[in-house]
């Protein structure tokens, strides 16, 4: 069987938007601890290898959790490795921030940065969720987010307003990854729909809140915010990149390789 008729098989897509919504958050959290898991064993130092590998088991986590929530709604797939690990690349739902490449480690903490500092807000508003389970859930995360905040921020000021090798280097990751910060805030028909609903409260008017906080720890790390920067949208769509198609090569090779593999 091939990979196309195995996970069409065993995964379906979501019916409803706020199931929608919510295998967005999985992903988002899923692939993004998945980029995170390629540098164990390949951070500079030990100390940051333990804490980029601590932050990717919090993410997948986080996402262990948002597909059970899923799958306790809408019966997509036998189980949640299935949804997490068998689905055609146009069927993941994450935004196309999580899934740029590890380039350097100046890339991976502004990636890092700009996409905990948005986590934060995207799950502050599920606290008031009227899906008990949701908000617990958002609640647990935003502990662990926190700390993630503040280990990016500090490594954004050092690097930053380090070397002029390090500075180079965060220039051209700020440079790089800018135009991926649009979509975090983007209030497309499916985040309309669950706004109205009460599944989540509307986060996206905290966007010049965030645009303003990030820019003032990039001015102190000597660092500038891109101008007049193309935004790239579509993730949210499934209309993802290549580099999407290269994590999935690896993270379901076990899954699509032996079908039903139990940890």
């Amino acid at each position: 069987m091939s990979k196309s008729e195995t996970s069409q098989a065993l995964c379906a897509m979501p019916t409803s938007d706020e199931m929608t919504y919510v295998l967005r958050l999985a992903d988002n959290a899923m692939i993004l601890g998945q980029r995170l898991a390629e540098m164990c064993g390949h951070a500079p130092e030990m100390e940051l290898d333990i804490a980029l590998t601590n932050f990717s088991l919090d993410l997948i986590g986080q996402a262990a959790l948002l597909y059970d929530c899923v799958l306790a709604r809408e019966n997509l797939a036998p189980n949640s490795d299935v949804l997490a690990m068998t689905r055609e690349q146009s069927q993941y739902l994450s935004c196309l921030l999580v899934a740029q490449p590890n380039v350097d480690f100046a890339h991976i903490i502004v990636r890092h940065y700009m996409f905990v500092t948005f986590q934060k807000r995207q799950y502050e508003a599920l606290l008031s969720s009227k899906d008990k389970q949701l908000a617990a859930i958002a609640e647990k995360a935003l502990k662990e987010i926190a700390y993630q905040i503040r280990f990016s921020k500090a490594w954004v000021l050092r690097l930053g307003d380090g070397t002029d090798e390090s500075h180079e280097r965060m220039v051209e990751a700020v440079d790089c990854l800018w135009r991926y910060s649009g979509e975090l805030f983007d209030k497309d028909d499916v985040l309309c729909s669950v706004i109205g609903s009460g599944l989540t409260a509307d986060f996206t008017n905290g966007y010049q809140n965030w645009q303003d906080e990030v820019s003032d720890v990039f001015a102190e790390a000597t660092l500038n915010i891109p101008s007049d920067t193309h935004m790239l949208m579509g993730g949210y769509l499934g209309k993802q990149e290549d580099h999407l198609g290269h994590i999935l090569v690896d993270m379901q090779y076990m899954q699509l390789k032996y079908p039903n593999l139990e940890w």
